[in-house]
């Protein structure tokens, strides 16, 4: 009974020997500005936690620069999680790029803006306050990506003097807005809010009033041609959990508020 007990033992270490090892998945991942300081604290734990790594490439949710998420895809770039705009999800899941059923909600964003450091900080607490900033301006930068486009086409219009305002506003592509704002070239700057807090030399003046804020809805979702969707879902999971709210909110970002039944 002794060898035989002893020959099992060694069939099992044998077999264990030559068994192929379990290789941590690398999960590629395309994220846009909006969530990306939520993403760079969050997504080190999670990898921590799950053996798997994380794959970065950035990118906006929109637009026409390389680097936005659809034409990276447009262009055969693999990836196995998208974290971007909403409503820029949804037009990749209406193109049959993105899985309808992996759609995770992530976080709520609003917009704000920064004065170069040491500046006078203006008041923009309300639609006149507001007003009365951009008028008094002489140039305003925003994104490229939806915070931008609120702007151009919405807000300066609901302030009163589209043209005066647009004649000396400029959008910036690629870039953090905030970094155009630190070095002189432009005196205020507009983006999300979390886009905002992590560039160096400039003021968060504030978010913009409510009564003319454009809320982004960021979300997530699974290509269909993902190489590891199992290990994406539960990074999306991650993400989205309760315990991450703590992170999303310290970077400038909201919780998903709970849908009523």
């Amino acid at each position: 009974m002794y060898k035989s007990w002893a020959a099992a033992l060694a069939a099992a270490a044998t077999t264990a020997l030559l068994a192929p090892a379990v290789q941590a998945a690398d999960i590629h991942v395309m994220t846009s500005g909006g969530f990306t300081a939520a993403y760079k604290i969050l997504g080190p734990k999670f990898a921590a936690q799950s053996g798997n790594t994380l794959d970065t490439a950035l990118g906006p949710s929109m637009g026409q620069a390389p680097e936005a998420i659809p034409n990276r895809l447009a262009r055969g770039e693999q990836a196995d999680v998208v974290i971007m705009v909403g409503y820029a999800l949804d037009d990749l899941i209406k193109k049959g790029v993105v899985d309808p059923k992996s759609r995770v909600e992530l976080a709520d964003s609003r917009i704000g803006m920064v004065v170069r450091q040491g500046a006078v900080v203006p008041d923009i607490r309300t639609l006149d306050a507001l007003r009365q900033t951009l008028m008094q301006a002489r140039s305003i930068a925003y994104s490229d990506s939806a915070s931008g486009v609120y702007i151009e086409r919405e807000l300066f219009k609901r302030l009163g003097d589209a043209a005066a305002l647009q004649a000396k506003a400029k959008m910036i592509p690629k870039i953090p807005v905030a970094t155009v704002v630190a070095d002189g070239q432009y005196e205020i700057g507009f983006q999300q809010v979390s886009e905002l807090l992590p560039v160096p030399g400039v003021t968060f003046a504030g978010r913009i009033p409510e009564d003319v804020q454009s809320v982004t809805r960021f979300a997530a979702g699974i290509p269909v041609n993902a190489a590891h969707p199992a290990e994406a879902r539960a990074l999306l999971e991650y993400l989205a959990a309760p315990a991450a709210q703590s992170v999303v909110k310290e970077t400038g970002l909201d919780s998903v508020p709970e849908s009523k039944p």
